[in-house]
């Protein structure tokens, strides 16, 4: 018979442990490189990483783990309309910072946090509510896809003003999974697909950075010292590390070569430190990640609870994957960061409290007993 649990799932804390330690080693060696540089805000990357994201977050974790998954229902239109502000409030000169053409950071008391990151919550957090108000008006257009991509449209306005092609398509991802999972039709699926490529056509057209990606994407030869230099530099890290890799700490890439080694590049020092067999260990620990959260997610009666993981276990998986993906050259380079393991203390605190909130809904998944 079946039987709720009472207790937190231990195997999906065990393997998100696993993977915050994993992380945190990365971080550690891969931040080194940061000293090589001569305006080096080694201390400041630090504070950020240690401090306010994994202290923080792992605060955040054990309080999220102990809250009632219901109150983020009563709250998701809430939480979605906060972070729209921020997003808005982030594109005003007195309010955002800029770094690179791009405004994506909020300055407050000293820190630094990026309200993007933020809004990737609460989007999950209303549509998973909407989508179980609605229930099997899911697989209607008026009731499923129209505010779908009515929420797309708010979040793709916003982050491509900043611009932030990124994390936009990965808002995308995740909405359409969960559409998916909530009961949405596979042809509307399609509708989307169609429209993404005509919609990624049309802002290669209209923004160079994105025209130029696709171009080294499809030659990473072509400009070396310039668009291709990124992944060329990833590719010899990777390469170099061969089999198991020159060892903890022994990456000659992140100095000065590497852009970015604690940011988007920072899955290319850790192939070159542990190699072949590492990298592959790394890429199992995000699959673990996500089977089990989303064997959480099957086994959760209540369907908020249930698209809430969904949501939150796509969003950081797909995120990571595109990450990989981009550092290997099977995807166009992106300036998206890796989960647990890049820099980015928003990032890292809102990945630790959202795998509270898992490990709070985990302890209502049915356990079927034999007898």
């Amino acid at each position: 018979m079946a039987k709720g649990g009472t207790k937190i799932d231990k195997s999906f804390l065990t393997v998100t442990v696993i993977l915050i330690v994993a992380g945190f080693f990365i971080f550690s060696s891969a931040s080194l490189g940061l000293l090589a540089k001569e305006s080096s805000n080694y201390s400041s990357v630090a504070f950020s990483q240690t401090v306010l994201g994994l202290f923080l977050g792992t605060v955040a974790m054990v309080v999220a783990s102990r809250l009632d998954a219901g109150i983020w229902k009563k709250f998701a239109l809430y939480i979605f309309l906060l972070t729209v502000v921020l997003n808005i409030l982030v594109l005003f000169p007195q309010i955002g910072s800029e770094h690179g053409g791009a405004r994506r950071w909020i300055q407050f008391a000293g820190i630094s946090f990026q309200p993007a990151e933020l809004l990737k919550f609460g989007f999950v957090v209303y549509f998973a509510a909407w989508a179980a108000w609605v229930k099997d008006k899911m697989e209607t257009w008026q009731w499923g896809l129209a505010p779908l991509l009515a929420l797309l449209a708010i979040c793709g306005g916003l982050l491509l003003a900043q611009p932030d092609t990124d994390n936009f398509l990965i808002i995308v991802v995740t909405g359409v999974v969960m559409f998916i999972v909530a009961g949405g039709r596979w042809r509307y699926v399609l509708v989307m697909l169609l429209a993404g490529i005509i919609g990624l056509s049309f802002l290669a057209y209209t923004r160079p950075y994105v025209k130029q990606r696709i171009v080294t994407f499809l030659n990473p030869t072509a400009d070396a010292l310039g668009s291709s230099y990124q992944i060329q530099q990833s590719l010899i890290a990777i390469g170099s590390g061969g089999l198991f890799g020159r060892g903890f700490g022994q990456s000659v890439q992140k100095f000065t070569y590497l852009p970015e080694p604690v940011g988007d590049s920072i899955f290319a020092v850790a192939a070159e430190e542990f190699g072949f067999v590492g990298s592959v260990l790394l890429i199992a620990i995000f699959v673990l990640f996500a089977t089990r959260g989303l064997k959480i997610a099957s086994r959760v009666p209540q369907p908020f609870s249930r698209l809430l993981v969904v949501g939150i276990v796509i969003m950081i998986v797909s995120q990571a994957f595109v990450n990989i993906g981009a550092m290997l050259g099977v995807l166009p380079l992106s300036g998206i960061t890796l989960p647990f393991v890049s820099h980015g203390g928003t990032s890292l605190f809102l990945c630790l409290f959202e795998v509270g909130i898992i490990l709070s809904i985990s302890k209502t998944q049915k356990q079927t007993l034999v007898r």
